[in-house]
């Protein structure tokens, strides 16, 4: 057996072991409250988005006043994926990638995208150190590049590698957090990097921005950050599911005409100010309803949209990129995209 293939059983029968373990993450977590009611739990990111808007205001709170609704922090796709893995969360932020990689083998998470949260535009983007000499992608040869490894970060900087002809073994990747990244980059650890939202902002104080997703999507390799839905959950609670799509479409209404309302939102969950809530909400590109339940996008009930072709195209990219073993079929994501009452449940 090749290294390659060793390592990837060895993932499929660690993710076993933790499916196992989490028999008992059922779609609703009664446990822990005292009253009864059951816990909803939602994994988000700190990206600027309606999904913080929808957690700051605590508009499913209001309007499921029978549950507890559990919020949790995570820094990136890949420790959400992780997370349903292990049966731990019901909802989920995370990036596009990380969803064409949770519905491929091994992982195969039995989840379905429900939501488009963004299409990725200035809010993620390739940034060089000031002082690397680096002024142009072909100028990456040899240097250190950090990135969230399994984020759509990482998809779009291997997009970008492979669009210039550089390999990755041209040059050195490093698997850092944003976080870790911007306190890799003070310290001068590295040259490069691809992230996102708010890091983002503090990387080009001191960098040269080389690229940005929304180049990379007009070229044809789009990034979306998606809200998924346990499909245990979304079968055992399809109406938990249309109102949680109401506050999300209520979040992107508010960004779109009320965007004082929704930079105040997102700057008390980033711990920015308004002003630069409001500028990075602006480097995103969120979806009106009609756009949404286009063909181009999300689709509706019985027609599925473009999503599902922008997933299984990112899943086989990863494939040629020997960063999962193989693709699922176009078919399979369809059915893995959530349209169910669509447009209707949105008025």
């Amino acid at each position: 057996m090749s290294p390659r293939s060793s390592r990837l059983r060895a993932i499929a029968f660690a993710i076993i072991g933790a499916l196992t373990l989490a028999i008992a993450g059922c779609a609703v977590d009664r446990s822990g409250s005292d009253d009864g009611k059951p816990t909803i739990r939602f994994a988000y990111q700190t990206f600027p988005s309606g999904d913080l808007i929808v957690k700051h205001n605590r508009w499913l709170e209001d309007a499921l006043p029978g549950h507890h609704i559990e919020w949790t922090k995570f820094d990136s796709g890949a420790d959400v994926n992780t997370a349903f893995v292990a049966g731990q969360v019901d909802f989920g932020a995370l990036g596009s990638s990380p969803v064409a990689r949770g519905l491929s083998a091994p992982l195969n998470i039995p989840y379905q995208v429900a939501y488009v949260l963004d299409v990725a535009g200035d809010n993620e983007a390739l940034v060089a150190r000031n002082g690397t000499g680096i002024e142009s992608i072909a100028d990456l040869r040899g240097k250190r590049i950090a990135t969230a490894f399994a984020s759509t970060a990482h998809y779009s900087l291997l997009a970008t590698l492979d669009r210039n002809g550089l390999g990755v073994n041209e040059v050195e990747l490093v698997d850092l957090q944003p976080a870790a990244s911007l306190a890799a980059w003070e310290r001068g650890d590295i040259d490069a990097v691809y992230t996102w939202l708010p890091t983002l902002d503090q990387l080009r104080k001191s960098g040269k921005t080389l690229i940005t997703s929304r180049e990379l999507a007009t070229a044809g390799k789009p990034t979306l950050d998606l809200g998924v839905v346990s499909t245990a959950f979304a079968q055992a609670h399809p109406e938990v599911v249309d109102i949680w799509r109401k506050a999300q479409t209520r979040a992107i209404d508010t960004i779109k005409n009320r965007p004082e309302d929704a930079a105040k939102a997102v700057a008390a969950e980033i711990g920015a100010t308004p002003g630069d809530a409001a500028r990075q909400l602006s480097q995103g590109v969120f979806l009106t309803k009609q756009q949404l339940t286009s063909g181009e996008w999300l689709g509706t009930d019985g027609a599925v949209g473009q999503v599902a072709a922008s997933l299984h195209s990112a899943a086989e990219f990863l494939v040629a990129q020997k960063q999962i073993p193989a693709a699922p079929t176009r078919q399979a994501i369809e059915a893995a995209i959530y349209v169910r009452g669509l447009p209707g449940v949105l008025d």
